[in-house]
């Protein structure tokens, strides 16, 4: 079964480094599966409190929050403790009420991405849970990924 290959780490605008631990490392030596994804989380996250958009105290209750609506990841190589990694973040979709990241793991200075995954945070109204479109500044900062 032949598959596209990875997108390049040129794909990417913004990086965000992630450490490996060592309980990461499942019984075959490498990161387990799950751990991917804690990574992705991670490296969002991140971008969205340096970027102003998450502010872990706020008390705003008309500020959106993202909830995740959908993840994938594919894998391509092998990652384990210790070794640096780096999470390249693109957006791949802007929507009105949603954002859909692509997202490309590298072992610190590799062009090749050990895995590429895709994430769609849709942002809601934080009391009914329902979909709400994005402030306009907020809509600026993700295109700067665009």
């Amino acid at each position: 079964m032949s598959r596209s290959p990875l997108r390049p780490r040129e794909a990417y605008r913004a990086f965000v480094p992630v450490a490996t631990r060592w309980h990461d490392n499942d019984i075959y030596g490498h990161a387990n599966n799950v751990v991917y994804y804690a990574w992705f989380d991670t490296a969002v996250n991140s971008w969205l409190i340096e970027a102003g958009l998450l502010d872990l105290d706020s008390t705003d209750a008309d500020a959106p929050i993202g909830l995740v609506a959908e993840t994938g990841c594919r894998y391509a190589a092998a990652v384990r403790y210790p070794q640096e990694l780096e999470v390249g973040l693109a957006v791949a979709r802007l929507g009105n009420s949603s954002v859909t990241y692509h997202l490309g793991l590298f072992v610190a200075g590799e062009e090749q991405a050990a895995a590429e995954a895709h994430y769609t945070h849709v942002y809601v109204d934080r009391e009914s849970h329902r979909p709400v479109a994005l402030p306009a500044h907020w809509r600026a900062r993700f295109a700067e990924l665009a």
